[in-house]
């Protein structure tokens, strides 16, 4: 039930935002062991950039993948991959999820890197 109605507030929270060139969607899921970001244009139905727990730049780090730490240095790579992109601006997607514990971390991340919502 928690997750049906995680995904009805999703689809109800991404009618009313589209992420473009200038301005991507930054989207956020969570599960119990793993965080993953990803950025999406959604003029063209694609994904720009990605990063989670299990890619190899946060491994690297060594650090544990399911805590508010890891969160925030997923925020921070994928704010690197965006500024490189060139981009500034993004619409957070928080894919139905409280705005509190990871996925506020994650967010907070995001900012210190520059990235604006």
């Amino acid at each position: 039930m928690k997750k049906e109605g995680r995904r009805k507030r999703h689809i109800r929270i991404t009618k009313k935002m589209r992420g473009t060139q200038d301005k991507p969607r930054l989207v956020v899921f969570r599960s119990k062991k793993h965080i993953y970001a990803q950025i999406i244009n959604d003029q063209t139905c694609k994904v720009i950039s990605g990063c989670s727990t299990l890619s190899k730049e946060f491994k690297e780090k060594n650090m544990k993948s399911a805590d508010k730490a890891a969160a925030k240095e997923i925020g921070k790579l994928i704010a690197r991959k965006v500024l490189s992109l060139g981009v500034k601006k993004i619409c957070f997607d928080r894919a139905g999820y409280r705005y509190q514990g990871k996925v506020k971390t994650l967010a907070d991340g995001v900012r210190e890197e520059g990235v604006e919502f």
